[in-house]
C-alpha cells in the first residue's frame, strides 16, 4: 500500500489560470472569515478573524522537500487550499522559505478580507502574484453573498484592496465571481466596476458558481452572459471557462493512491477530466477508481450544469 506522506500538500491539480498549481493548504478545512453561498467546499464550520499559526511552518517546508525532489514541477506553488490562508500568522515566514528553496513562482489565492491588515500585506510581498476577490459593489450584496465575520466592513475590506494593490509589488489579479440574479446584472457589475477602478488590479477574472456551491440558492452564469458582461470592467478581463483543460502529461498509474485523489478531492469538487490532469492518471483509470471509491461510500457523485462532479463522503 502506498502511503500518502503530503498532509498539507496537494496536487498538482489543473488550474484554469495558473496551469498545473501545487496548493498548500495554511488553516484546518473551511477555516475562514467569510461563509460565501456559492463556495465549492460548503459552509464554513469556524468563522473568524484569528490569526494564528494553524500549521507547523516546519512541516509545510519538509512536505515541499520531498515534493520537490520528485522532479514533478509545478507551473506555480499556491498558498490557497479549504480555508483563508491569511489567517495563517506566519504565511510570511512561508513564501520566504519557498523563495529560498525554488525559483517556482508564489500565488496567493485570498478572499481579500484581511487586507486592510498592515501585518498582513507586508507578509505578502514577497509572493509573485497575488489573487483577492471582490464579489459585491455594497455592504448589503457583501453580507448576501460573502456573509463575512461580524468584525469585517465592506469599505474597511475594500480599501484594504486598494492598498494592498497599489503597493504590492508583484501582480494581483482580481477575482469577481458573479451570481446569477443577484450580481450577475448589469446594475450591480457596475458598482463592482466602479470599486475596481479605484483598486486597478494588473487583471480582472470574472468567475461564476460552475461547481456544486455551498447553498442552492447561488446560481451561475452562462459563458455567453459573462462574456456579456464583460465590457463593464477595465483593463484585461478573463472569463475563467470552467471547460477549459489543461493538457496533463500521464504518469505511472501505480504511483498514485487512492487516497491522493482523496486528498484531491477534500479541498476541490472535480470531474472525471480534474483528476485526470491534476494527478497525471489516464482517464479510464480514474473512472474505474470513482466508481469504486462511491461504492466504498469515500466519495459522492454530484451532478451540476450537466457535469459529474465528485466530492469526499463526510463522516
Amino acid at each position: 500500500m502506498i502511503v500518502n506522506v503530503y498532509k498539507y500538500l496537494y496536487g498538482p491539480v489543473p488550474s484554469r489560470r495558473l496551469g498545473r498549481s501545487l496548493g498548500i493548504d495554511l488553516v484546518p478545512f473551511k477555516t475562514c472569515t467569510y461563509d460565501c453561498i456559492y463556495c465549492q467546499l460548503g459552509c464554513t464550520t469556524k468563522k473568524t478573524i484569528k490569526r494564528f499559526p494553524y500549521v507547523p511552518v516546519n512541516d509545510i517546508v519538509n512536505e515541499l522537500k520531498i515534493k520537490l525532489a520528485t522532479g514533478d514541477l509545478p507551473d506555480y506553488i499556491s498558498l490557497a487550499g479549504s480555508g483563508e490562508p491569511t489567517l495563517h500568522s506566519s504565511i510570511g515566514e512561508i513564501i520566504s522559505k519557498i523563495k529560498e528553496m525554488t525559483d517556482i513562482p508564489v500565488a496567493v489565492l485570498t478572499n481579500g478580507s484581511l487586507l486592510y491588515l498592515p501585518e498582513v500585506q507586508a507578509s505578502l510581498m514577497r509572493a509573485d502574484l497575488v489573487i483577492p476577490s471582490l464579489d459585491a459593489g455594497d455592504e448589503q450584496l457583501f453580507h448576501y453573498v460573502n456573509r463575512p465575520h461580524a468584525d469585517i466592513f465592506f469599505d474597511k475590506m475594500v480599501n484594504g484592496l486598494i492598498e494592498f494593490t497599489h503597493n504590492f509589488p508583484g501582480q494581483v489579479w482580481l477575482e469577481v465571481l458573479l451570481l446569477g440574479g443577484v450580481t450577475g446584472i448589469s446594475s450591480e457589475v457596475e458598482k463592482i466596476a466602479s470599486i475596481i477602478r479605484r483598486i486597478q488590479p494588473a487583471r480582472v477574472q470574472l468567475n461564476t458558481a460552475f461547481r456544486p456551491p455551498a447553498e442552492e440558492i447561488a446560481h451561475s452564469l452562462s459563458t455567453d452572459q459573462l462574456l456579456a458582461l464583460k465590457s463593464y470592467f477595465p483593463g484585461e478581463v478573463d472569463i475563467i471557462n470552467s471547460n477549459e483543460q489543461n493538457e496533463m502529461l500521464i504518469s505511472d498509474i501505480a504511483a498514485t493512491s487512492d487516497e491522493d485523489i482523496i486528498s484531491l478531492l477534500a479541498r476541490r469538487p472535480c470531474t472525471i477530466e480534474d483528476v485526470t490532469n491534476g494527478l497525471g492518471m489516464h482517464p479510464n483509470e480514474v473512472i474505474k477508481r470513482m466508481e469504486r471509491l462511491v461504492t466504498a461510500n469515500r466519495v459522492n457523485c454530484i451532478v451540476t450544469r450537466k457535469r459529474n462532479y465528485y466530492t469526499v463522503v463526510q463522516k
